[in-house]
């Protein structure tokens, strides 16, 4: 995610990162004005229609249709924000959950049992970067810091199949052995029950939104319905704007097409786009965490 201070205006006008919308719609840019200048130099040169032609009233049209498409645009980023916003909503809780796992098992572990207060200080840390690394469809792996050395209990883990799933598996093992062996009473095994769970429905969560994305149909209505708004815009204002109805085209077309796009890339936060949540400082902040806490 860009890190950035909203209160700088001149940062904010002439910088262009490389996810900026005007860089991907520029070619679509170009495109239009070379269209809405064959428009102009038909319709004026060519043609050499008037004032007093029909197409005079399309300005009316794009008023009304106009109204309608900003509404449809409000509701689309709106939309896509609380999907990101709700990704963040969901990796905040798995920071906090995390650290109150550790809080917990940092006081009910027995002192001199290293081998599972190493286990936890691993695998707390590492659920967080399998996640990361299962919601972005990668090859999921474990990451584990210390050393490069690898738990002898993460070798059970087939990274072919749901390897978050399989390290909550691992954690729950270990605490019901620990209950089985009295090192934790049962109202302590209910107590870390609460948590280990969170983490299942946390992943559940951003499992939802990343595998339903907006409605298909819904998506292209919008996409068509802002190419046939522009395309008919020259039509009609071309009279009254002559060929600076080349420039308005498109400046209207960048706005309208920048809603769309930014709306595109918020609506997966799980990626690795500039503005998604960003997984991979959340995931080390919880490994630097646990490692204090454990």
């Amino acid at each position: 995610m860009i890190s950035y201070n909203p209160k700088e205006w001149l940062t904010f006008i002439f910088r262009f990162h490389k996810a900026d919308t005007f860089r991907k719609l520029l070619p679509l840019m170009f495109g239009m004005g070379i269209y809405s200048a064959i428009v102009a130099y038909l319709e004026l040169e060519y043609f050499k229609l008037s004032a007093s032609s029909h197409l005079k009233n399309l300005p009316a049209m794009h008023n009304l249709l106009g109204f309608v498409l900003s509404m449809l645009l409000v509701f689309r980023t709106n939309t896509a924000y609380d999907r990101w916003w709700e990704g963040r909503k969901l990796w905040g809780a798995l920071v906090n959950n995390s650290r109150n796992l550790a809080i917990k098992l940092s006081v009910i572990l027995p002192a001199d049992d290293k081998e599972q207060r190493s286990f936890f200080r691993k695998i707390i840390p590492a659920y967080a970067y399998a996640l990361r690394n299962h919601l972005r469809a990668e090859t999921t792996r474990i990451e584990l810091f210390e050393e490069d050395k690898r738990h002898p209990v993460f070798k059970h883990i087939d990274d072919e199949k749901h390897v978050p799933n399989q390290m909550a598996l691992l954690m729950f093992k270990h605490i019901h052995q620990l209950y089985k062996e009295q090192k934790i009473t049962g109202e302590q095994l209910i107590v870390l029950n609460a948590e280990w769970q969170s983490f299942t429905d946390i992943c559940g969560a951003c499992e939802r939104i990343k595998n339903t994305p907006i409605p298909f149909s819904y998506s292209v209505f919008i996409k068509k319905f802002i190419f046939f708004y522009v395309m008919t815009l020259p039509l009609g204002y071309v009279f009254a704007l002559g060929y600076y109805v080349v420039p308005v085209v498109v400046f209207i077309f960048y706005v309208l097409a920048s809603l769309e796009t930014i709306a595109e890339e918020i609506e997966d936060p799980f990626g690795n786009d500039e503005n998604d949540v960003p997984t991979d400082k959340i995931a080390l902040n919880i490994h630097n965490h646990i490692a204090e806490l454990i």
